[in-house]
């Protein structure tokens, strides 16, 4: 049974009151600052005073992250303001070293014998000079660059079975790691305002793919310090890890974040 810790408020303050070095994993989504419209927060200052601001709260992160935790970073961009994650994780490479890049996929077309095939969903954008934006950044920061990880968790099976005797590193198993690039959509929803009442969530499934990575049996406290309506903290739920500490400022996204846990 998880034990979880969510508290309304801001996340900077909240986490100054943990102990330094007890938390395990952090797995979180910051405003992107690229205007969108939440509850009690204003996504639209001025670029500076935003990494100023996203530096206050890493530097906390940091502090109480153990030696060989890990701190997944999902970020997003615009077509037009494609430099922002960016910007971000170089202001944060005082504080962490950039062990791993993911690129979450959320919609891709492949061809399938001759056949092409749209999987996902994103948002169409109505531009002559860009592209529908179908991806995001999760930036796997850590302390030392050290930290091992369970890269078989989230491992797939080889296409071509040779490859299993052909290569050493195998040992026997038909079982690769599923290198850094994710195809997670969202899921099918019928009204956004009743099952996904937030302007900007990540999937469950990312969330328990970071876990997984990470490793269970090296997650005992996991951490979000922008907990949203909790998706994150599901994903706890879900992995049975044993502690969540979530922070959030808007009472609703938290009261909906409650119900999602008890619903489970």
């Amino acid at each position: 049974m998880t034990q979880f810790n969510l508290h309304l408020g801001d996340c900077v303050a909240g986490m100054a009151r943990l102990e330094a070095a007890s938390i395990d994993l952090v797995v979180t989504s910051p405003p992107y600052n690229l205007g969108v419209r939440y509850g009690k927060f204003a996504d639209n200052t001025n670029r500076e005073s935003y990494l100023d601001w996203c530096q206050q709260w890493a530097t906390e992160i940091r502090r109480v992250l153990r030696p060989n935790g890990s701190l997944f970073l999902n970020l997003g961009s615009s077509p037009s303001n494609p430099m922002l994650p960016h910007e971000l994780v170089l202001r944060l490479r005082e504080l962490f070293v950039l062990q791993n890049t993911i690129h979450w996929i959320k919609a891709i077309t492949l061809d399938d014998e001759g056949k092409e095939i749209s999987r996902g969903h994103f948002k169409p954008i109505n531009s002559p000079r860009y592209l529908n934006d179908c991806h995001e950044y999760i930036f796997h920061l850590t302390p030392a660059g050290t930290t091992p990880l369970d890269r078989l968790a989230l491992g797939v099976s080889y296409v071509h079975k040779s490859n299993i005797a052909r290569w050493s590193h195998t040992q026997g198993r038909d079982r690769r790691c599923r290198g850094n690039t994710w195809f997670i959509p969202y899921e099918t929803i019928q009204r956004r305002a009743k099952e996904r009442p937030h302007p900007a969530t990540f999937p469950v499934q990312l969330a328990m793919n970071c876990i997984l990575l990470h490793g269970l049996t090296r997650t005992q406290r996991m951490l979000d310090p922008f907990l949203g309506i909790g998706n994150s903290a599901i994903a706890a739920l879900r992995s049975r890890l044993t502690n969540f500490v979530g922070f959030e400022i808007d009472e609703e996204y938290l009261a909906e974040a409650r119900r999602r846990i008890t619903r489970g």
